[in-house]
């Protein structure tokens, strides 16, 4: 993995897969793809679709751990703070040598700058809430993601997955 790459190529996709418009029938569709996926997959993890104003999607699979929805919210408040994904947010602190706690005074018990939540977008509105993994590494989670995201969106794969 090459941090810069990383970087870009998760730039990549905050502008691309954003939602002409999204609703609770919209979070259900993405979670149930997320839920399949990890099912297949025999995945134990954790799956979280929040809004600013609710939660309206959560899934846990067998395997999970207790610890997953603490990591779930952690990761989650990262990206409602930043308004970006929080693997985005941790390999830029990575780079710059500094943590959540040193850079913006965030504590972590409260914030996670790990893989695994990813910022809901609706195009002229902006950040309306996240949806997160938990349970595998965290580049892992990030690629669920991403993954469920790309089907629902009906986006190309192959330009924005991570490279291997």
């Amino acid at each position: 993995m090459n941090i810069d790459n990383d970087l870009r190529r998760i730039a990549l996709q905050e502008r691309e897969l954003q939602f002409e418009s999204f609703n609770l029938d919209t979070a259900w569709e993405l979670g149930s793809i997320l839920r399949r996926m990890a099912a297949e997959r025999k995945l134990g993890v954790v799956i979280d679709i929040t809004l600013f104003s609710m939660q309206v999607f959560y899934a846990a699979l067998e395997g999970a751990t207790p610890d997953n929805p603490s990591w779930v919210r952690r990761k989650r408040n990262t990206v409602f703070r930043l308004f970006k994904s929080s693997y985005a947010t941790g390999l830029s602190l990575l780079k710059q040598q500094t943590n959540l706690q040193a850079k913006l005074g965030l504590p972590d018990a409260e914030y996670a700058a790990h893989g695994g939540s990813f910022p809901i977008v609706v195009k002229g509105t902006g950040c309306i809430g996240a949806v997160t993994v938990s349970g595998l590494p965290q580049r892992d989670d990030h690629n669920l993601v991403i993954e469920a995201m790309v089907e629902l969106l009906k986006a190309d794969h192959t330009a924005l997955k991570l490279e291997d």
